[in-house]
């Protein structure tokens, strides 16, 4: 499991152990530090020296605590609002805390067996399995659940069909791979009759079957820039009608996503700003940036966190974003995760992302 790193800058940065007066910080230091982060990522209120002291059984006097407590908002673990006389961790402290003082709860036999029955549920369609992944995530997270589609290394053509409908439709049924069917519904300029389109696919089938569909895109191009003459009537309607469902899309190429769970942020106080949430809401919308950083996990071996402003995004700086690749056929394809604030339980978060990651990968392969 990889923790520890996000980008920062547009780099990756890996936390450090922090110095006192050039010294490790020492044990007392990391207890404090370890439980001011638990009680506020338990209660979301900022935690004062009494509280540390008193409600959490220290056998340590309330002048003391409020010393390291200075000497850890000097070194910038913790931050004091200026509404309390209480303390907050920071995002360097989140990073400590998850890096150094963690203890991670992992999943019970029940409870992943729980998690292996959602995927179980859903047919061989790759979609319906990222839906139930991302949904799996946000019902048992509270948080939003992120799922990326499936990308494939290669995409080869092995048939292609055509269905005539009414008004000069046609339905296009394209096998990928050998088993992923993709169905596309073509509005054309003129009728196609049935024995026309049956010529169409069976000279797309012969001409390009087993080869990858880039490889079919710039031989459509190429063949686009001949002569009409040189080309006869079936060629040209197989081209015709190819270019309709072979030829990228001005989306195709770019990684999606599956959402779910959204509003569940709207229930964190850190979050419940109403312009804070439109402007997140709208950035999941777009996806441009949302995407973005879940592309950067494609790299990543295992778990990958983001805290706050370590995801370069402004509009992330109250958030926490836990990532984990999925592989199909022992490659990286995807990415999921959940986006939540920056007081998440992490100890349980990770566990859930990482082992969603490694079933939705099973369910994948089982059902290739």
């Amino acid at each position: 499991m990889r923790r520890g790193k996000g980008p920062t800058n547009q780099a990756a940065r890996t936390a450090t152990m922090p110095t006192l007066n050039d010294e490790p910080l020492n044990d007392r230091s990391q207890q404090l530090l370890k439980l001011l982060v638990e009680h506020y990522i338990r209660d979301g209120q900022p935690v004062g020296s009494r509280t540390l002291s008193r409600d959490l059984g220290l056998n340590l006097s309330a002048a003391t605590i409020r010393n390291v407590m200075a000497d850890l908002e000097e070194l910038g673990f913790v931050t004091s609002p200026h509404t309390s006389a209480g303390r907050v961790p920071t995002d360097k402290g989140y990073r400590f805390f998850v890096d150094t003082l963690l203890k991670y709860q992992p999943l019970d036999d029940e409870k992943i067996a729980a998690i292996q029955s959602r995927f179980g549920e859903h047919t061989a369609d790759h979609k319906a399995l990222v839906a139930a992944a991302s949904q799996m995530l946000s019902s048992v997270t509270r948080l939003a659940g992120v799922v990326t589609l499936p990308r494939q290394s290669h995409s080869a053509l092995s048939q292609i069909e055509f269905v005539p409908l009414s008004d000069n439709r046609v339905l296009a049924i394209m096998v990928v791979n050998g088993r992923e069917v993709q169905n596309r519904i073509v509005q054309l300029d003129r009728h196609y009759s049935s024995e026309e389109l049956r010529r169409a696919s069976n000279y797309l089938n012969q001409e390009f079957g087993g080869k990858e569909l880039s490889a079919v895109r710039e031989h459509l191009l190429n063949q686009l820039k001949e002569t009409r003459e040189s080309l006869n009537q079936v060629m040209l309607d197989a081209i015709h009608l190819a270019q309709h469902v072979v030829m990228p899309s001005p989306a195709s190429g770019r990684m999606e996503y599956v959402i779910a769970g959204e509003t569940n942020l709207m229930s964190f106080a850190e979050l419940s700003n109403v312009e804070k949430l439109r402007r997140l809401f709208e950035a999941f919308t777009q996806q441009r940036d949302i995407l973005h950083l879940l592309d950067l996990s494609l790299k990543a071996d295992g778990v990958q966190i983001f805290i706050g402003q370590e995801s370069g995004y402004t509009i992330l700086d109250d958030c926490s974003v836990v990532t984990a690749p999925y592989t199909l056929d022992q490659e990286v394809v995807g990415v999921l995760g959940v986006i939540g604030p920056t007081r998440m339980a992490y100890e349980r978060i990770i566990p859930i992302v990482d082992i969603t990651a490694k079933l939705l990968g099973s369910a994948l392969n089982s059902r290739a």
